[in-house]
C-alpha cells in the first residue's frame, strides 16, 4: 500500500516543519527541486507508480522554488501560490498555518441556499478577495446565504473569467493568493455565508500549462471544445485521477469551501468502471466522515442525465446538484427575447411550465436543435438538486456585447424574471449586480501574455459572432477597457430605479425564506397551468402549513386571471406592479369572485389567509 499522506502532490509541511515535495512524473528519468534563492538543487527519489519525492528542512514557507525537468525550470504542477504569475517560480505555502475561527459555526444546508454568483476581478473596483470582504454585509442585507466564486485557479495575466486556469491547486496571485482566499472564506462563515467555488476539471488553459511536461495528464482519445482532454481513463490515468481528486479534497479540507461547482462535466470523458466524478464523491464522503462537515458537489451538465445526480449506491455519480440551463432558456424566450441557436428548441410559456414541473424541458422528447431525442425524466429527484437562474456569467458574457438582462428587457420584465426564479421549487441563483439592475455589461476578457495566442483569441471571438454581426465589432477580449467596463457600478445603488430593484429583490428573498410553501423543495407539491395565447402562468405551491398561488403575465397587456378556489380566500404577499416597486398599477387582495386584473409584464403571489 502507498501512504497517500506522503503522496499529496506539491510541497506540504509536516508537524515538524519539514517540507515534503512530491511530483507525479512516471516517464521521467530524473526530477530535482531547485531552491531559487540559494540555487541549490535537491534530487527527488522515484518511488512507486511514478511518484517522485524528497523531504527537506531547507525549504520554508514563503521560499520560492522550481522543479528541474529535462533541463527546464518549471513551476510546481501542484503549486498553491505563484506570486510572480504562471511563468514565475512557485512559493511554498503551509496550508495549516491559517488560524480558522469558523470550526464550530453551523453550516447552511444545501436546500436553503440562496446563491449569488460573482467574478472576483469585476465584483469590486479593486478586484481582490480582500475587497470582496467589504461587500459581505451588503450580501447579508440582501438575504444571500451562499456566494459562488468563479474559478480562482492561476491563469495568465490578471484578467480572465477563470476558465483558462493552468494550475488547479494554485490561487490566483492578482486576487490575493491562498491566504487571502482562506481569510475570505473564514469571514464569509462568520457572517453566515456558505462559499461555493467554481472549478474546472474538463480542460486546462492554453498559456502556462506545464502538466504535459511532467507526465501523461492528457489523452488524444477524446477532444473537448477548449483543448486536449484530461486523461481520466487512458494509460497512466491513475496518477491523473489522484491529482484531481486531491484537488477536490484540498478545497474542502484546507480552504473550508462548502461546495464546488464543477464546470461542464459533460466534457469530462471517462469510460472507467468507476467514473472520476463517482470516485470524487466517494472520497469526499470519506472526508466528510473525518471533518463532520457536509461537502457538496454541484455540476454544470448539458446532458439532462440523472445518472450524474443519482446516488452512488444506485449506480449514479452521486453529485448533490446541477445547474438547469433549460429553465433559463425557457424563461428567456417567455420574456420575448430572440429564439435563435439552441433557444429555438424552447416554446414561450409552455417550456417554462414544463421546467417548473419536470426540471428538464427535454426528458425524452425530440430536440430539433440536436436532431435527436434527448434527456430522461428527473422523477424522484428533489428540488434542491437543481439550480435555476434568469442570467449567469455564460448567458451574459457569451453574448457579443455582454449585455445583461437589464439592457435587453424592461424594468417590469426584470422583476418578473426574478419572481419566476424565486417561485420555482429549485435553488435560486443571482448573477452579481442583477439585484439592482446593473447596466454595465459582463464581457469576455483575457490577458494572455503570448502575442500569438492573444491574436488567436481575438480572431476566434470575431468568427464566433460573424453570423450575428449588426453594427460594430466584438469588443477586444485583450483590451483593458473591456475588463474595466465589465465591473459593477456600486454607485448605482444610491440611484433610482436601482435602489427600488434592490429593495424588491430583498423582499423576494425574504418571502422565499419565510413562506413555507415557497421554500418547500418537494417537486410533487406544485401545479402549473399555462395559457400560451395569453402568455400567462398560474402556479400553485403548497406545504403542510400553507398554500400559495402565483400568477405571471409575460404579455404586454393587462390580463384577467381567475385564482383557484380556496376556502379561506387569498391574501396578497407581493405584486411586482405595485407602486411600491415603481410598477404600472397596484394589485389588491382578490375579491370574492377571485378575478385579478394583472398588469403587463408582472406577477403577483397570494397566500391562503
Amino acid at each position: 500500500m502507498i501512504d497517500k499522506e506522503k503522496l499529496l502532490p506539491g510541497v506540504r509541511f509536516d508537524e515538524f516543519g519539514k517540507a515534503n515535495a512530491v511530483v507525479w512524473a512516471p516517464e521521467l528519468d530524473e526530477v530535482a527541486l531547485l531552491l531559487v534563492e540559494s540555487e541549490k538543487q535537491l534530487p527527488l527519489k522515484k518511488g512507486q507508480l511514478g511518484y517522485w519525492s524528497v523531504q527537506t528542512e531547507e525549504l520554508k514557507p514563503g521560499d520560492i522554488y522550481r522543479f528541474v525537468v529535462n533541463d527546464k525550470l518549471l513551476p510546481d504542477p501542484a503549486s498553491i501560490w505563484q506570486p510572480q504569475g504562471v511563468h514565475g517560480p512557485s512559493a511554498a505555502y503551509d496550508l495549516r498555518n491559517f488560524q480558522w475561527t469558523d470550526k464550530n459555526l453551523p453550516q447552511i444546508a444545501l436546500k436553503d441556499y440562496i446563491i449569488y454568483e460573482l467574478h472576483t476581478g469585476t465584483f469590486t473596483e479593486e478586484g481582490t478577495f480582500a475587497a470582496m470582504e467589504s461587500k459581505l454585509d451588503y450580501l447579508v442585507e440582501l438575504g444571500i446565504n451562499a456566494i459562488e466564486i468563479m474559478p480562482v485557479s492561476q491563469f495568465a495575466g490578471a484578467r480572465n473569467w477563470g476558465y483558462d486556469g493552468v494550475l488547479p491547486y494554485c490561487v490566483q496571485d492578482s486576487y490575493g493568493g491562498p491566504e487571502a482566499l482562506q481569510h475570505l472564506v473564514n469571514a464569509c462563515h462568520e457572517k453566515g455565508l456558505a462559499v461555493i467555488l467554481d472549478v474546472v476539471y474538463n480542460h486546462i488553459g492554453p498559456e502556462g500549462n506545464v502538466l504535459p511536461q511532467y507526465g501523461p495528464y492528457f489523452t488524444d482519445k477524446y477532444n473537448t471544445p477548449w483543448g486536449d482532454a484530461i486523461n481520466f481513463d487512458d494509460a497512466w490515468c491513475d496518477g491523473v485521477r489522484e491529482y484531481f481528486i486531491e484537488n477536490v479534497l484540498m478545497w474542502f479540507r484546507d480552504f473550508h469551501i462548502d461546495a464546488l461547482r464543477m464546470d461542464a462535466v459533460h466534457a469530462i470523458k471517462d469510460m472507467s468502471p468507476v467514473h472520476i466524478l463517482q470516485e470524487m464523491k466517494i472520497r469526499v464522503d470519506e472526508l466528510a466522515e473525518q471533518t463532520g462537515k457536509s461537502h457538496y458537489l454541484i455540476v454544470e451538465m448539458d446532458l439532462n442525465d440523472t445518472r450524474f445526480i443519482s446516488p452512488v449506491s444506485q449506480g449514479g455519480y452521486g453529485m448533490d446538484g446541477q445547474w438547469v440551463d433549460e429553465f433559463h432558456h425557457a424563461l428567456r424566450v417567455s420574456s420575448g427575447q430572440q429564439r435563435s441557436g439552441y433557444y429555438s428548441d424552447f416554446e414561450p410559456i409552455m417550456s417554462l411550465a414544463k421546467s417548473y414541473k419536470d426540471a428538464y424541458v427535454y426528458d425524452g422528447a425530440f430536440s430539433e436543435h440536436r436532431k435527436r431525442k434527448f434527456g430522461v425524466k428527473a422523477d424522484g429527484h428533489s428540488g434542491e438538486q437543481f439550480v435555476v437562474f434568469s442570467q449567469n456569467h455564460d448567458h451574459v458574457g457569451n453574448r457579443m456585447l455582454g449585455e445583461r438582462t437589464s439592457q435587453l428587457v424592461s424594468f417590469e420584465m426584470q422583476k418578473l424574471l426574478a419572481g419566476a426564479v424565486f417561485l420555482s421549487p429549485y435553488l435560486p441563483m443571482l448573477f452579481m449586480g442583477e439585484e439592482y439592475s446593473e447596466s454595465n455589461p459582463f464581457m469576455y476578457f483575457v490577458s494572455h501574455t503570448d502575442p500569438e495566442l492573444a491574436e488567436a483569441v481575438r480572431k476566434g471571438r470575431k468568427r464566433e459572432f460573424a453570423a450575428f454581426h449588426i453594427e460594430g465589432e466584438a469588443p477586444d477580449p485583450m483590451g483593458i477597457e473591456t475588463f474595466n467596463s465589465s465591473k459593477l457600478q456600486w454607485t448605482l445603488l444610491a440611484q433610482e430605479p436601482h435602489q427600488t430593484m434592490f429593495q424588491f429583490y430583498k423582499k423576494l428573498i425574504g418571502l422565499r425564506k419565510s413562506q413555507p410553501a415557497l421554500n418547500n423543495m418537494d417537486r410533487n407539491a406544485i401545479e402549473v397551468e399555462s395559457n400560451a395565447d395569453n402568455k400567462t402562468l398560474t402556479i400553485r405551491r403548497w406545504s403542510a402549513e400553507q398554500q400559495i398561488v402565483a400568477i405571471l403575465n409575460f404579455s404586454k397587456s393587462v390580463r384577467e386571471i381567475w385564482l383557484p378556489e380556496q376556502n379561506s380566500g387569498w391574501k396578497k404577499l407581493i405584486a411586482s406592479s405595485d407602486s411600491e416597486w415603481n410598477g404600472l398599477g397596484n394589485v389588491t387582495d382578490p375579491p370574492a369572485d377571485r378575478l385579478v386584473m394583472l398588469p403587463p409584464e408582472s406577477f403577483a403571489i397570494f397566500t391562503n389567509s
